[in-house]
């Protein structure tokens, strides 16, 4: 039986809870590709592998997305400013990492952001990645004022593919500063690509660009392993 007789890349599926997920070339012009499914650590573990997040609005079903052209940024890119190299070398602040994850995802579900009122980061997806931290796959990064977290990023890493999530900041410069810092030690530790997902200006300042996204699948199948 034809699981999806009537896909076009302008028709997003419909996932049944454990659907498996369908070829990417069916995302839509935005990378919408399914709906439905779950959040389980298998699933989501399944989707990165693929090429594959989920992103959407509280109050809405999952969307899971995989946008053509991705936006990336090599380690050996990243940009840094000369304000954020005084920074750094003033020691504003002081980097950990998987020192406070729970911290860091509740830190990106709240803060405010400059466009709406919502957040994509509901309580499923809060407790979806806390369970992935709990399975050694998520990993958070943490920018400190003396002890109190003044900003951070969370992600997924997968062999020597990260997948950054989401960040935020308290204090100016904490959220470029802790990823600056998580970049160059992902660098250290092998990672060769970091999968930023869709553009923001402020990831393109610090070196982000896009690339085909089939170029991405052939990284991803040849890094995440």
């Amino acid at each position: 039986m034809d699981l999806f007789p009537q896909n076009t890349p302008d028709m997003p599926v419909l996932l049944l809870p454990d659907s498996p997920f369908p070829d990417v070339a069916l995302s839509d012009q935005d990378g919408l590709l399914a709906i439905g499914g779950n959040l389980k650590v298998t699933t989501l573990l399944e989707a990165y592998r693929k090429g594959i997040f989920p992103w959407y609005n509280e109050n809405e079903p999952i969307c899971w997305y995989s946008p053509d052209p991705r936006f990336v940024l090599f380690p050996g890119e990243l940009l840094v400013s000369r304000s954020m190299q005084a920074v750094i070398r003033k020691g504003i602040f002081s980097f950990s990492m998987d020192r406070d994850f729970e911290g860091v995802i509740r830190g990106c579900r709240q803060v405010k952001r400059s466009y709406g009122s919502g957040t994509w980061i509901t309580g499923d997806i809060e407790n979806a990645y806390v369970g992935l931290y709990r399975e050694g796959f998520a990993h958070s990064a943490e920018a400190w004022q003396g002890n109190e977290l003044a900003g951070g990023l969370y992600g997924v890493r997968l062999g020597r593919v990260f997948f950054g999530e989401s960040m935020f900041s308290l204090k100016t410069n904490a959220s470029k500063f802790a990823f600056i810092r998580t970049v160059q030690e992902l660098q250290r530790q092998g990672v060769q690509l970091i999968d930023c997902q869709v553009y923001t200006t402020h990831l393109e300042s610090l070196g982000g660009r896009f690339i085909p996204r089939a170029q991405f699948l052939e990284l991803l199948a040849r890094l995440s392993t």
